[in-house]
């Protein structure tokens, strides 16, 4: 029988969700009694709240409570940040609203709909106050400043090198250098926010169920700004979820917002927020500032790199911020053999809504800057875009390959994978619909890009924010835990359960597909319950779905755990077969003799001797047929002494191409072709891979196109409506040639890689790439609208 892991099974999940069958946070039943919530919102970007008057919402019938912050300040704590700064943030505004959309008040009523009358009845005074809405204008000493015991907007700076740049760019041959723009930008699921929550008063303890997808690290967060220890916030996760790309992270202050209007209400509370409230107060990535140069050879040879890196995370620093800013760290240097690099790191406060992770965090603003400039090389030197790719990456011969940052770059030809992509005619093809195009006077560009995509985050990489002496006094953070369970019950049905929540990436098939590879069974054999519930289920502070961490995290632990169930079987089957061990083998549903096959039982009749007749068991074995395995890789170790952090735990590479055209009376850009080349070591279900690869090149091609989050030098947010904020449907979606390079990773059982946030890092850059080809500029901006590229024809750069 063929092994299971490899093979393009479907998925065991869509006939519920195609059917309509799907269980949703929303759909599941509440608890008798359960009340409604309603947020009030900020009008205004900064502003002084003077006064809340809510006397005729609360003679309203069937209002049950107002909730204000300083009802809040009362029974709960700010929210902990990573940085040692007072930064304050409830789960509602305190004296003080710091963006449009920020939480001012709760009612809670008997339906939403009365909720929502009796908002309008809330008399909210403010006294407004200037804002800052641009990152480098809030950095200024005289700019307004959104928390005035910090006493500045740039609540951190932080400064690193590695080698000696200051050496290689004194023997450089020339210097290129280049400012990006990244935009703020949201990959809006189509499931919003939902919370019920209920207050046990007896046990001072909390049950809430939420579409939360993690960090885990955030339980902690949310228990201590509700005053109580871990186990008294017991957190569900529904079995379904309408997609996330690292929004439902966000969810957590209103996890802590409705579990206090719980315990203040008596009752248990229920909120849905609806898309006008997720465009407007969410979340969203941070938009970031880089100015990067580099040192060069007259052949285009890169020695060294500066960056100076200024992100934007809106109005308060939300946990676990600043993510996006330091996830790349250790791989700063992308999918180049850059030995010398200088990193400074700026946060800045603006009032705009708290930024967050997104799906790719931290890399496509890093890649923006990074394969930008190396296309400006290439241009500036007169040399091959192509060409000073091919000499900067790293060569195959050097993998394992430790990055000038600290990134252990498990495994990859990078060369190859260029080579393959460029060859079978498919670069000749795009030169020559380049030539023809222009030919005949339209614009039409190339683009490439080459990212490097982490996979399973060292919970530790967010601590190279301190400096060597901060991190001694707070003790060690690293490393990253995936659990799985693999449970047979007396008639030898297996079930697994694993650390990880449901956002539709197809975890429940993949892990059908290990489990059974290793019992011998069919993945319909297999029951994956993937209803996370922190009372019950084992997890961790990494538990989740982020960072591409399933593959290399908790697919590892699905095999590590049913490897140990096989051999646990193949000790009773032994027994019972009366055969050695070693001779005792598991499939087709069977146990049996691997040299006399017709020696066998059937799976569940050996399984549930476990069950029924203990005393038949090997000597020593415990009667329970239960196992537990945690897979926590040595590679993620702390920082070092001198800053130098390995971020992730395997390293997939990504090299796009693409041809562009412009449209001279539009100014449309069209992609007239895209071909996308991804290693992601060993492809566990080539057609979940697939749906996962397409579906970031999607959101790629919003950023580079469509997306972007706009506000007025006001503060007004001027994207709340999806007439304003452009989603590209399938029309807009171009077709995208996907090729795939199996180099396994040497770092896990299985050689699996991430591969769901790469062209999400990638396509952006390729893009913009592509355009300043076409037009022959050196700034381009995304996302490219019909009205930036015009600015940029017309010649003045906007």
């Amino acid at each position: 029988m063929p092994p299971l892991v490899g093979t393009p099974i479907r998925r065991k999940e869509d006939p519920a969700l195609l059917s309509g069958r799907g269980r949703y946070a929303d759909d599941l039943p509440t608890p008798a009694g359960t009340l409604h919530g309603h947020v009030i919102r900020s009008p205004h970007p900064h502003a002084d709240i003077v006064r809340i008057d809510a006397r005729d919402a609360l003679a309203k019938d069937g209002v049950w409570a107002v909730i204000t912050g300083q009802d809040l300040r009362k029974i709960s704590d700010p929210f902990l940040v990573a940085l040692k700064t007072p930064v304050h943030q409830w789960s509602l505004a305190v004296d003080r609203v710091r963006y449009v959309g920020e939480p001012v008040a709760l009612v809670v009523a008997e339906s939403r709909y009365l909720a929502e009358d009796a908002a309008e009845l809330v008399r909210i005074e403010y006294r407004p106050l200037d804002a800052v809405i641009d990152a480098q204008a809030a950095r200024v000493p005289t700019a307004p400043i959104l928390h005035p015991e910090a006493k500045t907007n740039e609540i951190s700076v932080r400064r690193f090198s590695y080698g000696d740049t200051k050496s290689a760019f004194a023997r450089a041959d020339a210097r290129v250098a280049l400012r990006t723009t990244f935009p703020r930008l949201s990959f809006t699921p189509m499931e919003c926010y939902v919370v019920v929550a209920q207050y046990n008063s007896a046990e001072g303890s909390y049950d809430v169920l939420a579409n939360f997808q993690g960090p885990f690290s955030t339980h902690p967060v949310m228990a201590r700004a509700l005053r109580v220890g871990g186990p008294k916030l017991r957190l569900r996760i529904p079995p379904d979820s309408g997609g996330s790309f690292g929004i439902k992270l966000s969810v957590f202050p209103y996890v802590v917002l409705i579990a206090l209007a719980a315990r203040i209400t008596g009752r248990p509370v229920k909120w849905v927020e609806d898309r006008a409230e997720h465009l407007l107060a969410a979340s969203s990535g941070p938009n970031r500032i880089t100015e990067i140069e580099a040192a060069v050879t007259r052949d285009g040879r890169i020695l060294a790199l500066r960056l100076d890196q200024l992100e934007d995370y809106g109005a308060f620093l939300r946990a676990p911020m600043p993510g996006p800013l330091y996830r790349m760290h250790g791989a700063i240097t992308g999918a180049y053999d850059i030995a010398n690099v200088d990193v400074i790191n700026r946060v800045v406060l603006t009032n705009k809504m708290p930024a967050s992770l997104i799906r790719g965090f931290g890399g496509p603003q890093l890649y923006m800057a990074l394969e930008r400039l190396v296309q400006r090389i290439a241009i500036e030197l007169d040399l091959d875009h192509l060409d000073v790719i091919r000499r900067n990456l790293v060569p195959a011969q050097k993998m394992p390959y430790r990055a000038a940052a600290g990134a252990l770059y498990d495994s990859g030809d990078y060369p190859r994978a260029v080579a393959t992509t460029t060859d079978s005619g498919r670069l000749d093809d795009l030169k020559r619909r380049r030539d023809a195009a222009r030919a005949n006077g339209r614009k039409y560009g190339i683009g490439f890009a080459a990212v490097v995509e982490p996979a399973m985050s060292n919970m530790g990489y967010l601590s190279t924010l301190l400096t060597a002496e901060a991190r001694d006094r707070a003790g060690p953070k690293n490393g990253a835990v995936s659990m799985v369970t693999v449970n047979i019950d007396p008639l030898g049905a297996v079930s697994v359960t694993a650390d990880v929540t449901v956002q539709g990436q197809g975890h429940e098939t993949v892990l059908a597909q290990i489990v059974a590879d290793q019992l011998g069974l069919r993945p319909e054999d297999i029951n994956v319950v993937l209803e996370m519930d922190t009372a019950k289920d084992q997890w961790s502070i990494a538990a989740g779905t982020y960072s591409c961490r399933f593959t290399p995290g908790t697919a590892v632990a699905a095999h590590l755990a049913a490897s140990r169930m096989a051999e646990k079987l193949k000790g009773i089957g032994a027994k019972q077969l009366n055969i050695l061990p070693e001779d005792v083998e598991l499939a087709q549903g069977k146990i049996r003799s691997r040299s006399n096959p017709d020696n066998a039982a059937p799976f569940g009749r050996i399984a549930g001797t476990s069950h029924w007749s203990p005393v038949m068991l090997p000597e020593g074995m415990a009667p329970a047929l239960s196992e537990t395995a945690l897979w926590t890789p040595p590679e993620l170790e702390p920082p070092t002494r001198d800053d130098r952090i390995n971020t992730s735990l395997t390293y997939g590479f990504v090299f796009d191409m693409c041809g562009v055209e412009i449209d001279p009376l539009t100014y449309q850009v069209r992609v007239d072709r895209y071909v996308s080349m991804h290693d992601a070591g060993r492809i566990l279900n080539p057609m979940i891979a697939d749906g996962q690869m397409r579906g970031a090149f999607a959101q790629g091609i919003a950023a580079a196109l469509y997306e972007e989050f706009s506000y007025s030098d006001e503060g007004a947010f001027l994207s709340g409506t999806f007439a304003d904020y452009l989603i590209p449907t399938v029309n807009e979606i171009p077709p995208v040639e996907m090729l795939h390079q199996e180099t396994p990773s040497p770092l896990t059982p299985l050689g699996a890689k991430g591969l769901a946030e790469g062209n999400c890092m990638s396509v952006p850059a390729c893009i913009a790439n592509a355009i300043a080809d076409a037009l022959g500029v050196a700034d381009v901006r995304i996302p490219a609208t019909p009205r930036r590229i015009h600015a940029l024809m017309e010649g003045s750069g906007r």
